[in-house]
């Protein structure tokens, strides 16, 4: 994988470290996706699947790390998330991204998990292409606590911390944030359902069928708020959380054509 890029945006009246890289960059005339991680991900944890994208649809991209996360700034500036946490990512941390990288153009988003969340979230107030989304969150479901519940047994318990610290920096500020806002009882009514009405792009949503996170209720809600003619699903079997590491080759034929549907620049 290339090496990181860093660039500092204004955030709560700091300055704050974003770790990033470029994908294609020397494209300039193709579209650009940008990739939103997952709730413990960053731009290490992605591996080579944005790469592989972007050369099968032709594109550039950028990957980036949220605060707290791969090599970014500690999510100390935020000591305790907020029950909006993922709303200020979305309408907060990614437009000072945007401006501070000088991107003007109306990006495609590509979110998994808590970033397919952030990707809907930003579409519903800022100009975007398209959006694919992997198993996003849209309402907080048992399974998902759950499963977040088990996390924590096994940062604690297991070698998941050792094996995490791979691709964090501050691996304790990467997981105690996501793990304690998400089983944070004050959490347990998130909804996003009422804000991605407001999303006007064409949206794909993908969950795999043995996900342990959330159910189908999840991108079928998605499709009840937005009219048929925007939004496709897809239910992929033999899959779990992580469709770009369980089905790449299925996920990257159905991103394809979505994309060719889709792309207003061909």
């Amino acid at each position: 994988m290339a090496e990181s890029s860093f660039v500092k945006i204004n955030w709560q009246n700091q300055q704050i470290q974003i770790e990033y890289q470029w994908l294609n960059r020397e494209k300039t005339e193709a579209p650009l996706f940008v990739f939103l991680h997952e709730g413990l991900g960053s731009v290490a944890m992605w591996r080579d699947y944005p790469q592989q994208l972007c050369e099968s649809l032709k594109v550039r991209g950028l990957m980036y790390s949220r605060p707290g996360y791969g090599r970014s700034s500690p999510s100390g500036v935020e000591k305790v998330w907020a029950k909006d946490f993922m709303h200020r990512q979305a309408f907060e941390v990614l437009p000072a991204l945007f401006t501070e990288l000088a991107i003007d153009e109306k990006p495609w988003l590509f979110g998994h998990s808590d970033g397919g969340s952030i990707a809907l979230l930003h579409a519903s107030r800022y100009p975007v292409s398209g959006l694919i989304v992997l198993a996003p969150h849209i309402m907080v479901e048992d399974v998902c606590l759950h499963s977040i519940e088990n996390a924590r047994e096994a940062f604690v318990n297991t070698n998941l911390r050792d094996r995490l610290s791979r691709y964090h920096d501050d691996v304790d500020s990467a997981f105690w944030s996501w793990n304690e806002i998400w089983l944070n009882p004050s959490f347990r009514n998130w909804s996003i359902e009422a804000d991605i009405r407001a999303i006007t792009c064409p949206v794909l949503a993908i969950q795999g069928e043995n996900d342990e996170y959330g159910t189908m209720a999840q991108i079928r809600g998605i499709a009840q708020k937005l009219p048929p003619s925007q939004t496709q699903l897809l239910e992929i079997a033999n899959c779990a959380h992580s469709p770009h590491r369980d089905q790449p080759e299925l996920l990257n034929k159905i991103c394809l054509d979505f994309f060719d549907s889709h792309n207003q620049n061909k």
